[in-house]
């Protein structure tokens, strides 16, 4: 894609250009997420959490800290 010298115009072909770094950025964390913790379990609520918090405007550092006590307290109960 580098040796295009001119824009690119395909609307579908910029958007699929667009989202390629989030694909591949979640591709490569979600597994983390579900395996660093002792419990898988733990790990797909702790993201269950932090998407719904990241969704209603929580900022990072509310989420990491939402995640990190959702996987504290499911590991604690398990």
């Amino acid at each position: 894609m580098t040796l295009l010298r001119k824009q690119i115009k395909n609307e579908f072909l910029t958007s699929f250009l667009y989202y390629v770094p989030y694909v591949t950025l979640a591709v490569m964390t979600f597994p983390d997420i579900v395996e660093a913790t002792q419990s898988p379990i733990a790990g797909l609520l702790a993201f269950g959490a932090g998407t719904f918090a990241a969704w209603r405007g929580a900022n990072m550092f509310q989420v990491a800290i939402i995640c990190c006590l959702v996987v504290l307290g499911v590991e604690m109960v398990l």
